[in-house]
């Protein structure tokens, strides 16, 4: 399907096209409908992620519908833990985000996580893709994720890691790099009032300690999904990372070295060590050149392996 029947083509046809995607990501179909989404992007993608039970999907319903309400179309991509016995997504959308399932102008789809551990599901990187061209905002919602967990800020522009008052959560993330990936950190249940206060103010002191990656400074907010007591100072500061973004070309080179992390995990997860060393025997640079959808490049460099079998 082209990117241009999915946009006037409506939830069901997205589903219909992201589901091809699952069935068949490498074939041809689905590889003209990236490279379609990839040069036509649209969306702010907003990450948000952070210990399970911490409310990240009340949160997320929040923004949701704040968005909607302000205009926004949105799309939803909810990871979720895998069930055993058949690897699908366990919990699915309808538990997960609440939402209006007749809102043309929000979608949501469930992805289950399976076995990886970076609270991601194998093909969120595509389906974003295709979201991204088809909506204004673009929400992805981790699985559960520990200490080291950080493939959402492969894919998303703005991080969002959510901290839950008198948890320990607000020190515990600092121990293993996490502390790195996000561009705000949200107390949740800020409604529980001293608690949540005591949890920012932790979180700020901890992150003073802690060297910015770049020239963004991080910021703590408390947002109650319950009263919506600050959700519109969140919505604000994700306005302005996206703004931060857009400025001095920083958006562009942000995503393409996500692409170049994209390809090199998709091929070390595929070949292994061994795989992306034999690369470099074979004369192929890993970096890609601008204007190169990921997608492709990996399809050729998948291509080059298996032929050097």
């Amino acid at each position: 399907m082209s990117l241009g029947a999915l946009r006037g083509g409506g939830k069901r046809a997205l589903a219909a096209a992201l589901a091809g995607l699952e069935r068949d990501p490498a074939g041809e179909a689905a590889q003209a409908l990236l490279d379609a989404a990839w040069r036509s992007p649209k969306a702010h993608v907003v990450g948000v992620t952070g210990p399970p039970g911490v409310g990240k999907s009340s949160l997320c319903a929040a923004l949701v519908a704040a968005w909607r309400k302000a205009g926004f179309t949105v799309g939803v991509i909810a990871v979720d833990p895998s069930s055993r016995a058949s690897g699908g997504a366990l919990l699915g959308d309808r538990v997960r985000i609440v939402h209006d399932s007749a809102d043309e102008g929000s979608f949501v789809r469930s992805m289950a996580a399976r076995d990886r551990l970076g609270g991601l599901a194998d093909q969120t990187l595509a389906a974003m893709v295709v979201m991204r061209a088809l909506f204004d905002r673009v929400l992805i919602e981790t699985v559960g994720v520990g200490q080291s967990e950080t493939d959402v800020a492969g894919v998303a522009d703005t991080v969002v890691f959510c901290v839950q008052p008198g948890s320990g959560d607000s020190l515990q993330f600092m121990k293993a790099g996490i502390v790195e990936i996000p561009h705000l950190i949200v107390v949740t249940k800020a409604d529980l009032g001293a608690a949540a206060e005591r949890a920012r103010a932790d979180v700020a002191g901890a992150l003073s300690l802690a060297s910015a990656g770049d020239d963004w400074t991080v910021k703590t907010l408390a947002v109650s999904s319950r009263t919506g007591a600050g959700l519109e100072a969140l919505t604000a500061a994700l306005d302005q990372h996206c703004a931060h973004l857009a400025a001095n070309g920083r958006l562009a080179v942000v995503r393409h070295r996500q692409s170049e992390g994209w390809v090199v995990e998709s091929l070390r997860e595929r070949f292994g060590r061994e795989g992306i060393a034999r690369l470099g025997r074979l004369g192929f640079d890993l970096a890609l050149t601008p204007g190169t959808q990921p997608f492709q490049r990996l399809g050729e460099l998948a291509k080059a392996l298996e032929a050097d079998r």
